[in-house]
């Protein structure tokens, strides 16, 4: 399996911090020398290692935002 190569453009916040020390994050990250997208994962404290998660791009977020707007919470 290739190496996946990122790199963390922008650190934007923690969603959720869980138990075992590792947050979910929404991070701006170039993937594999690509153009950055939004992300949300899990990372270990010391940001060594990730869980599974999504990439947007940024109409995607946009688009997500805008339902996010329109939930009655």
């Amino acid at each position: 399996m290739p190496e996946i190569k990122y790199d963390v453009v922008d650190r934007i916040g923690i969603v959720s911090e869980g138990n075992n020390g590792w947050n979910k994050e929404l991070n701006l990250i170039s993937w594999n020398g690509r153009d950055p997208k939004y992300d949300i994962r899990d990372w270990s404290p010391d940001n060594s290692k990730m869980g599974k998660g999504i990439s947007l791009s940024t109409e995607e977020v946009i688009m997500l935002k805008e339902i996010l707007d329109d939930l009655d919470l």
